[in-house]
């Protein structure tokens, strides 16, 4: 693969030209859509460059531009053979170098995050044909094939029409596409799969896993990060934020007079869509996290739309709290072993 890092485009994400950002984000989609064949380790260079154009993008608003650009505009327009694939190396990349974002650039990236996790749930809830149209580099890459393929019919004399059984079978991998996605159905399987990516990456309950396989570059496999869990906390603070921009909802009278809001039309169990947190509420060794957890789960929109009871506080339950702040005075007073 050319070294991408290198490559005009990637250079050109990062200019305070609106013009020049276009130009490179219509070039980077049509390498994408021509290159369905990435292995992961391509992917995983590509992103090191995006990562790197993005750091060295200066002012606010081009700052937001470019990550909208890398998620909203590209992500959906990815072929299915790569989105996967392309978002597992950003979440990998991201877990890797987070540690290296200086507290001035944080900000850019904790938004670009705020996307990627927006525009996941909007293309696997909603589907690859939530709009419209694609992108005009899908229109001007089948505007090309058909340039093409006439100019080839035209020098080899031209050929009997063809039935329609045959011009099915002649599709391109783009228009059979749009036509799996056209009903608006959503994927299961490959929402569990991206939930698997976040599950094993920044959503996983251990920051250390000794039986993780090491990478090997043979057969195409670079272990995800566990955290760190700055990026942890993040995600986890967003996450119902970003489920609320893709859901639909309609008004609801209860019986007690008030007007809430359900989710309407969702196709998918409101405990898969919340399982990575309730894995960290219920898994995770580090007290911190499985409290975040906990209070990302409580939170008020999920009792209105009926995924969550509110919680009721018990007797019981202030005895257990007594308890751990027994334990965790007795602990601060303990001054472990001196020299007396």
């Amino acid at each position: 693969m050319t070294d991408v890092g290198k490559t005009p485009f990637i250079k050109e994400l990062a200019s305070s030209d609106k013009k020049l950002r276009d130009k490179a984000t219509h070039s980077l989609t049509l390498f994408l859509r021509a290159k369905t064949d990435l292995s992961n380790l391509d992917l995983l260079k590509l992103w090191k460059g995006l990562f790197f154009c993005f750091y060295h993008s200066d002012r606010p608003l081009t700052q937001q531009a470019l990550a909208r650009t890398l998620s909203y505009s590209l992500v959906p327009t990815l072929p299915r053979p790569t989105l996967h694939k392309f978002l597992r190396a950003f979440w990998l990349t991201i877990g890797r170098d987070f540690h290296s974002i200086d507290r001035l650039r944080l900000d850019k990236y904790l938004f670009l995050i705020r996307c990627y996790v927006g525009v996941a749930f909007e293309v696997l809830l909603k589907g690859n044909g939530t709009k419209a149209s694609v992108n005009d580099a899908t229109a001007d890459g089948k505007k090309r094939k058909r340039e093409e393929e006439s100019t080839n019919s035209s020098k080899k004399g031209g050929k009997k029409r063809k039935g329609k059984g045959q011009q099915q079978q002649q599709q391109s991998p783009e228009e059979e596409e749009q036509q799996d996605t056209k009903s608006g159905e959503v994927d299961l399987a490959a929402l569990e799969s991206y939930l698997a990516i976040l599950e094993d990456g920044p959503l996983c309950p251990l920051n250390f896993d000794p039986d993780q396989p090491p990478a090997n570059e043979a057969e195409d496999f670079i272990p995800m990060p566990h955290g760190p869990d700055g990026l942890r906390y993040h995600v986890m603070d967003i996450w119902v934020d970003e489920l609320e921009k893709v859901l639909e909802f309609e008004e609801v009278t209860t019986a007690e007079g008030t007007t809430i809001r359900k989710p309407k039309g969702l196709q998918v169990p409101a405990e898969l869509l919340l399982r990575p947190l309730e894995r960290l509420r219920k898994e995770s060794p580090y007290k911190p996290v499985r409290v975040r957890a906990a209070e990302a789960l409580e939170d008020d929109r999920l009792v209105e739309w009926g995924w969550k009871e509110r919680k009721v506080e018990s007797d019981s339950d202030d005895e257990d709290d007594d308890e751990d702040d027994e334990e965790e005075d007795e602990d601060a007073e303990w001054g472990g072993f001196g020299d007396d």
